[in-house]
């Protein structure tokens, strides 16, 4: 059974409308300041939240993907009516298919519930080697990180500076300071089309065997590699150093 996310969740802030101007104020300084910069999109709320800013506004950002080869039908699907409506270019990167044959071969289609190491290496392969890819070049990269996700994320600045010294890029996350109920209410005033997951208990969505539907009073990260430690529940694209 499935009911609409926004019915359930679009409940805006007071200070909702402050809160729009300064993601959009951040997204045009990224133009300004940060360029070459790129947004990643894994085509949760809050990215086709930011992706939507993006194209209503005619900023010059690209939007890129990690395909990682085991995302939901669902998504998938989002990708392609993405992809066919946004102004901008919407790239896709793809893991090396040698590598996550060889990964499987040696520890099979479900070694991701085997340990954390093996889920890690998994995401190594499968999204941190294609981030690689994704950033060369770039001098920011924009996410869809919220301090109400996670307590790894309650400190999330609008501008982390944190891997410019190591990487070379700085991280913008300019609906840091949003609600679950400002990214629906944006949703919902501005008719964005959504992954449908979400209207079946899927607050956040990422690969299809990592990824389960929540139940009333969990954690909004629970259903992300559940079997594990809460302190684990990062893939790398966004763990703390």
């Amino acid at each position: 059974m499935s009911v609409s996310s926004i019915t359930l969740h679009a409940k805006p802030s007071t200070n909702y409308a402050e809160k729009v101007s300064e993601t959009l104020a951040l997204l045009q300084q990224a133009v300004a300041e940060f360029s070459p910069v790129t947004q990643a999109s894994s085509l949760g709320a809050e990215d086709v939240v930011i992706t939507h800013l993006i194209n209503q506004n005619t900023l010059n950002m690209p939007v890129f993907v990690l395909e990682t080869g085991a995302l939901h039908r669902e998504t998938l699907a989002l990708l392609k009516r993405t992809q066919a409506h946004s102004k901008v270019p919407v790239n896709v990167y793809h893991p090396s298919e040698e590598k996550v044959i060889a990964f499987v071969k040696t520890h099979g289609q479900d070694a991701m519930y085997q340990s954390i190491d093996l889920r890690k290496a998994c995401c190594q392969v499968r999204k941190l080697e294609p981030l690689a890819e994704a950033l060369k070049g770039q001098r920011a990269w924009v996410t869809g990180l919220r301090r109400e996700q996670s307590n790894n994320r309650a400190e999330v600045p609008l501008i982390d500076r944190t891997d410019q010294a190591t990487k070379g890029q700085i991280k913008l996350n300019p609906l840091a300071n949003w609600t679950w109920g400002d990214v629906w209410h944006y949703i919902s005033e501005n008719k964005v089309d959504y992954n449908p997951l979400h209207d079946q208990f899927f607050p956040s969505v990422g690969c299809a065997p990592c990824t389960r539907a929540i139940s009333l009073g969990e954690e909004f990260r629970a259903g992300r590699w559940w079997w594990e430690d809460e302190a684990a529940k990062e893939c790398g694209l966004h763990a703390k150093n």
